[in-house]
């Protein structure tokens, strides 16, 4: 089966002036960020010095400021401005990655199509998440033809009610939010036509700033005046936890500096506060981990993915759980900062997965 990669671009210009394309100009940034090094960086992305050194100029001279600082013992170091230039390309990929995987995976299964796979292609919709991206990452597409859609846990569970797709991936948080969660994913889910297959359990909590400078401990810090806080996008399984947490112990939502933003990943939040434009934000401690961020657990979730009862058996879905139950995947999972993949590939009945839980 074709693969298809699809990654974000950008480029810079002024009025009237040939556009830089960023491309090289990150990867060279990148690289003297970890070497210190001109010279080192520029052979390690497969540059010549003197085109990195052209790159390096004609970018200043775009901005009208240095990228590079050079101290004695201290190597080259990349200026504030040139800091920027390298988190908001982070911020980038970790905002758009799961859109572009999901437009990938929908113009791979295109092109399968196209090409006269008679293989059933697997339609999976679900909310985004580290566990998932490693599954995805085992499943051979030549074999197990799959179409992926990144969307919001309610969005996914609701298709999958429509037939729209055969797995659906959602999660739900252990202890006291637990009822009122599953009561609202009841609304697509009938346990006389659907069962559940346990993907992971996941640790959800507030990233914050390395070395936490503003000791954010827990959801009350998030009212206090200089705390920026950046929240994920309506809709989302995070947001709707965080607005009960909320509602049943404060602060109030217009009290909350920064509770109307959105990003839409996990890894999109933690990127947000990498890059010092805010303090805190609700997430997953994987997320964190991934920027090397504080963590302040507040709740225990399960993910699943939710599947027609009816579709067990057939080779396509049998295929998936061979992957899931597979040790392998297994290790992968509880590696995961903050994940632990105890009975991961394991069907459930929807009401032993909802029964309550801490």
């Amino acid at each position: 089966m074709l693969k298809v990669h699809i990654r974000p671009h950008w480029e810079i210009s002024v009025k009237g002036e040939k556009a830089l394309d960023t491309a090289d100009l990150l990867g060279l940034l990148l690289s003297i960020q970890d070497t210190g090094s001109i010279a080192q960086a520029a052979k390690s992305v497969g540059l010549s010095y003197r085109y990195a050194w052209g790159l390096l100029r004609s970018a200043e001279t775009l901005f009208g400021e240095q990228l590079l600082q050079t101290g004695r013992g201290r190597g080259t170091l990349l200026t504030p401005l040139a800091q920027k230039l390298v988190w908001a390309d982070r911020r980038i990929a970790a905002r758009l990655s799961p859109t572009l995987h999901s437009l990938a995976s929908e113009l791979e299964a295109e092109l399968g199509r196209m090409a006269a796979n008679k293989i059933r292609t697997l339609r999976m919709d679900g909310s985004h998440g580290f566990a998932v991206a490693a599954l995805i990452n085992r499943i051979d597409r030549d074999t197990l033809p799959l179409d992926l859609r990144y969307r919001t846990s309610t969005d996914a569970v609701a298709a999958l009610a429509r037939r729209e797709c055969d797995v659906a991936g959602f999660h739900i948080p252990l202890g006291r939010f637990q009822a009122a969660t599953a009561a609202w994913y009841m609304r697509w889910l009938d346990p006389n036509l659907h069962c559940l297959v346990r993907v992971a359990g996941r640790q959800q909590g507030l990233i914050v700033a390395r070395g936490n400078p503003l000791g954010i401990t827990g959801l009350a810090d998030l009212a206090r005046p200089e705390v920026r806080f950046v929240n994920r996008q309506a809709g989302s399984g995070t947001r709707m936890l965080l607005e009960m947490m909320l509602a049943a112990d404060g602060p109030p939502l217009e009290s909350i500096n920064g509770y109307n933003s959105a990003e839409f990943t996990h890894s999109a939040v933690a990127a947000y506060i990498a890059s010092g434009m805010a303090d805190a934000g609700i997430g997953m401690c994987a997320a964190a981990a991934q920027f090397k961020l504080d963590f302040a657990p507040l709740v225990r979730e399960d993910y699943y993915f939710a599947l027609r009862t009816d579709a067990v058996d057939e080779p396509a879905m049998q295929q998936l759980l061979a992957i899931m139950r597979d040790p392998a995947y297994h290790r992968l999972v509880a590696a995961l900062p903050g994940y632990d993949a105890t009975g991961t590939g394991e069907l459930v009945a929807i009401a032993d997965a909802f029964s309550p839980r801490t």
